[in-house]
Parts: structure tokens; C-alpha cells; sequence
């Protein structure tokens, strides 16, 4: 059965006010909201629904969740559209559909059912909801989601995570893991990307407390969010929450709206990262997209630093997991494992 769209009628203005993030966006007859896709047509909200801009079979490690049934597939849909408008984007092409012309990539109509059959074919334990934000289309992420549940499949989330209480209502019971992007650690920053900090921080925390399994990612952008103090911020609020929650840290590339110079992030600064993570006490960091050396791909036992999992790239070149449990001392390995 198809979900109530995520919207109120505000009796005052006559407008409709989405609920789908934290932007809770005022609308009238013709405009869109931030994200440039929802918008409202007739005195209805109208949003994207069997429709995927993509659908594929990822590793688990592409999203990055390290530590949620690693070295397994994962099914992956995504539609288009954001609720920030980041100039270092990496996937603008289908995230900023809807407010930049030269984005342009489309949707093809998808069924759920089709979805959740090639889900059940391929033997997969997850269904991902990527690519793009999840909550610009959370009626029909949330719809896929359930439908997954019921077939005992987990659910997860790859999301900047500008959730409002409304959609953590909805998402988190269909959640199992969720990545989120926690883009820098200032106001002003998240306000020049079209967001703001605490709606992120707030739903990290509400996640975690509700059992979901998170992992959190930074782009480590030059002269954005690179500086010792920031990074520090940002580690100090992940080992607050958890020292067990993996933080990713990874190399930004020149695209997008940004200058070609640096055309990539310094090695110097993700190593920085790994060291400021390390001093705050977080027991896993790790390092993405081609770092220029600096590799923290493997995962170690916290209590006894042997090997558990290694990784090139997206590839688990070896797991050594008892159950979730390291083989030589038999600490358990903080995530989801079997």
C-alpha cells in the first residue's frame, strides 16, 4: 500500500509544508522545494514514485558500510534530486536535477515488485537506497523498504542525513544501517551547502540511540573542512556518540562547481584525519577514494589488533570473523556481521 506523502496543509498561508527533511518547505501552487523535485501541481504534493535513476548490485563496501555484512552485495536504487547544493558533488548529475540545467540524468518506471524480486533472485540480505538523497523521495524509499523488511531483508540508508522528526519516525523502523555524510563541523558550512548542523547531529545521535547501525563518511575538502581544529570536531563529536562508529574519511577530486586547483585533497590532510580520529578515541577509521598512499582499509580487533578483515578498494581480500567475534581472542567486533 502506498504511504501517505510526507506533507500538512499550513491553514494560515494556504500552502502545503513537506515533511520529508529538515527544511519542512512552504509551498504554493507550481513551486518546488529546495530538493527541486518535490513540488506541488493542482493543490497536490507531487512526488517521484516507481521510478529509479539507477539499479544495481554494489559491494557493501561502495557505500562505504564497513562493518554491515561485509564482503556481501547489496541491491542499490536510487531517483534524483538533493536537499543540499553542494559545489563538490560528486554525483550532480542526479543530485542536482531540478535546480541546474546541466544535470540531467532521468528515471525509468520501476516497479516495487520487480525491485524486491531481483532482490530475492540474487540472493541478497540488503536494499540500499543511494545514489542520490533518500528522503527527496522517502514515500517511495520508505515503501520499498517495508516490502523489503517483510522478506527479511535488511534496509539501508546512504543519506546526509537533514533528517526532520518526521521522516526519523517513518525510516527509522525500516532502517538496519544507514551512512551518513557529516560534511563539516560549522553552521556557516553547512549553511553555504544549504543546510544546517544541528537536524544532522541530532539524527546521528537519535539513530545510534535507536539501534540502527551507523557509519558516518567526510569528503576532506582543501579549505572547506580540512583544518586540524574541524577535523577534531568532528571526531570528538563521533567518539561522543560512539568510539565504535567507523569514520570514513575521503579524498575530494576536483568536479563539480569547485576550482581545479587542488585538483585533489593533500595526502597530508587525510592523514591529518586519521591522527585527529585516533587522538579522540575512535577505535575505526578508515580511508577512501584513492587517498595518494594513505590507506587505512583493514579492520583490526580493538582488543587484540589482529587482522579481522582486509580490504583493496571495494574487495575483501580476507575475513576472519567467528560469528562477529575475532578467531584469537574472541572480542566481539562492533556492527552487523551474520
Amino acid at each position: 500500500m502506498r504511504p501517505e506523502i510526507m506533507m500538512k496543509s499550513d491553514g494560515a498561508t494556504g500552502k502545503l509544508q513537506c515533511l520529508a527533511c529538515a527544511h519542512h518547505c512552504r509551498l504554493g501552487e507550481g513551486q518546488a522545494g529546495i530538493c527541486g523535485v518535490r513540488h506541488v501541481v493542482n493543490g497536490e504534493l507531487k512526488v517521484q514514485w516507481g521510478e529509479v535513476s539507477g539499479l544495481a548490485l554494489d559491494p557493501m563496501e561502495k557505500k562505504p558500510l564497513y562493518h554491515f555484512l561485509p564482503a556481501e552485495p547489496v541491491l542499490s536504487f536510487g531517483t534524483l534530486g538533493c536537499n543540499f547544493s553542494c559545489a563538490f558533488c560528486q554525483n550532480w548529475h542526479s543530485s542536482q536535477v531540478g535546480k541546474d540545467p546541466q544535470a540531467r540524468a532521468r528515471t525509468e518506471s520501476c516497479s516495487a515488485e520487480y525491485i524486491i524480486a531481483q532482490a530475492k533472485k540474487h540472493q541478497v540480505r540488503a536494499l540500499a537506497s543511494t545514489y542520490n538523497e533518500p528522503l527527496v523521495s522517502i514515500e517511495w524509499t520508505s515503501h520499498l523498504l517495508a516490502l523489503a523488511k517483510a522478506e527479511g531483508i535488511h534496509g539501508c540508508l546512504i543519506s546526509n542525513g537533514f533528517f526532520s522528526e518526521e521522516a526519523l519516525a517513518l525510516l527509522t523502523p525500516l532502517t538496519s544501517a544507514v551512512n551518513i555524510d557529516l560534511k563539516c563541523f560549522s553552521d556557516d558550512g553547512y549553511r553555504s551547502l544549504g543546510g544546517r548542523l544541528a537536524p544532522v547531529l541530532a539524527g546521528i545521535r537519535a539513530l545510534h540511540a535507536a539501534g540502527v547501525w551507523i557509519e558516518l563518511t567526510t569528503l576532506v575538502v582543501p579549505g572547506f573542512n580540512d583544518s586540524d581544529a574541524e577535523l577534531r570536531q568532528i571526531a570528538d563529536f563521533i567518539a561522543g556518540v560512539s568510539p565504535d562508529i567507523p569514520w570514513h574519511v575521503s579524498s575530494y577530486f576536483s568536479t563539480y562547481k569547485m576550482p581545479a586547483e587542488p585538483a585533489r585533497t593533500p595526502p597530508g590532510r587525510i592523514a591529518a584525519a586519521v591522527e585527529q580520529g585516533r587522538q579522540a578515541g575512535l577505535r575505526f577509521v578508515y580511508t577512501g577514494n584513492d587517498c595518494g598512499g594513505v590507506r587505512q582499509e583493514d579492520t583490526h580487533c580493538p582488543q587484540c589488533a589482529q587482522l579481522l578483515i582486509a580490504r583493496r578498494g571495494f574487495q575483501v581480500r580476507q575475513k576472519q570473523l567467528d560469528k562477529g567475534r575475532c578467531p584469537r581472542c574472541g572480542h566481539p567486533l562492533p556492527g552487523v556481521f551474520t
